[in-house]
């Protein structure tokens, strides 16, 4: 069993002392995080997967009440299994569907940055889209 402080989770996990510890308070790790006889949290191997793949879910657009309802399931047990993956498929859905409108923008502002290329390797950058004067 690792025995690991909150600034070596930190460390890996790259999440804040603080964001750990607002991840307990909230009520999204799978366990109560042990305490050393001075009252320092002591982490395990599992809590640092757990945290990272919590920190995933955060960062492509999950609910902070869908991580906790997730975390609820996993807790839980077995028997959920079927609600888990319900909930995974439709988080996939939508960060599926984020990524197809980044690369919607991404694609304008590409053609944006080539048309500029163009126009400065020609010397014909001035006035690109300059704001019209008042008459």
């Amino acid at each position: 069993m690792a025995d690991l402080s909150i600034g070596e989770v930190a460390a890996e996990t790259g999440l804040s002392v603080h964001a750990l510890r607002f991840f307990e308070r909230e009520g999204l790790l799978l366990r109560g995080i042990r305490r050393s006889a001075g009252g320092r949290r002591r982490y395990e191997r599992e809590d640092v997967e757990w945290l990272l793949l919590c920190n995933r879910l955060r960062e492509s657009g999950m609910a902070l009440a869908t991580v906790r309802r997730f975390a609820e399931l996993v807790r839980a047990g077995e028997g959920n299994e079927r609600e888990r993956l319900e909930l995974l498929r439709e988080h996939e859905v939508a960060v599926r569907s984020r990524i197809a409108e980044l690369a919607g923008c991404l694609d304008i502002i590409h053609g944006k940055v080539l048309a500029y290329e163009r126009h400065v390797r020609d010397g014909t950058a001035a006035g690109v889209w300059s704001p019209l004067t008042p008459d």
